[in-house]
């Protein structure tokens, strides 16, 4: 499940063949990578690299700091994240979401010192990091050669979630490439180190994803961003109508899987991690697209209020509105394009 991003659209998660023009092949490493524009780049992974290294209590206390840091300074993320729990926790006083806040900054700090670990450190450091349940849930369609859509959700632990998840079920997943090649080098070899019999696949290649899960394939698939009503409908979360994807049903019907959701718990005190493979949502495909976003919606609410500080909550996750509603995020500033002479 190494292939895919926190930020990755939901409107592609993909497994092509190499007749397709979509096919993501294996990184490679090139001699224009070492071009002095990028020596900056490769100084700052040298530096995450040793980073890495380190204790896992020095890197969660570093990790801390970053948070800290981005609280004060990522101010437009802040905001985000404040306008998000207001809406979703009314019935909490301004002070306890100020402690949900800071302890949510601190949990995307600590997911920078995570990601790290996922591509720098070894399998069998990370092996001893993680405990997972339900893995029969992923197996047992396997073992009858039927797909399973697993679905996913934007939490902190997302990247070495992903990690722990390949080491024990092969899963494909979407890929975004990034506008720095070096970045995009290192991040893709970090992703697919752990899962070598996985497929990577861009995000626009649907036909490639439906190919996989008829094959019995697992394919990461995460719904809980808004990407617009193009793709989905208006179904309520924490009791606000959200826009929502409708590919998990979509996907569950055309490629005949089933969804299964995991969730990846810090459990930071004891310095391990928590997989959680749910037993299947039966219900989808129900046949009604609607329907089914307010079950991937319930069920995502329900994970979101059991561990709230390590979601994302920097997320403009309810940026789409229906017709005739107000924003509830401030506009953002356009940045003006430099006129060439």
């Amino acid at each position: 499940m190494r292939r895919f991003l926190p930020g990755a659209q939901a409107t592609g998660c993909l497994l092509p063949h190499r007749c397709c023009p979509l096919f993501m092949e294996k990184p490679h490493f090139r001699l224009a990578l070492l071009h002095p524009r990028y020596w900056l780049t490769w100084s700052l992974f040298g530096v995450w690299f040793l980073v890495a290294q380190l204790p896992y209590r020095w890197q969660i206390f570093l990790g801390r700091g970053v948070g800290k840091l981005m609280l004060r300074f990522a101010t437009s993320r802040r905001i985000i994240a404040e306008r998000n729990l207001a809406l979703c926790f009314p019935e909490l006083s301004p002070r306890k979401r100020d402690q949900l806040l800071r302890r949510n900054f601190a949990s995307n700090g600590i997911a920078l010192m995570e990601t790290g670990m996922a591509w720098f450190r070894s399998s069998r450091w990370l092996r001893k990091r993680f405990t997972i349940e339900g893995l029969e849930y992923l197996e047992a369609p396997r073992n009858r050669g039927q797909g399973v859509v697993m679905m996913a959700m934007h939490f902190t632990t997302l990247e070495i979630g992903a990690a722990f998840v390949n080491m024990s079920h092969s899963v494909d997943g979407m890929y975004r490439p990034h506008k720095n090649p070096v970045y995009d080098y290192m991040q893709r070899k970090g992703r697919e180190r752990h899962g070598k019999d996985s497929d990577v696949f861009q995000r626009k290649d649907v036909r490639g994803m439906l190919r996989a899960l008829q094959k019995g394939r697992a394919v990461w698939y995460a719904p809980d961003q808004d990407y617009g009503i193009k793709q989905g409908v208006f179904a309520p979360l924490f009791g606000i109508p959200t826009a929502t994807v409708t590919g998990t049903s979509r996907f569950a019907r055309v490629g005949r899987a089933q969804v299964v959701p995991y969730t990846v718990t810090r459990l930071e005190e004891r310095g391990v991690y928590h997989v959680k493979v749910f037993p299947p949502i039966e219900e989808i495909p129900s046949g009604d697209e609607r329907k089914d976003a307010v079950l991937v919606n319930q069920f995502v609410e329900a994970r979101m209020r059991e561990n709230p500080s390590q979601y994302m909550w920097v997320h403009r996750r309810f940026k789409t509105r229906p017709e005739g509603e107000e924003s509830f995020y401030p506009a953002r500033k356009r940045r003006r394009k430099k006129r060439k002479k």
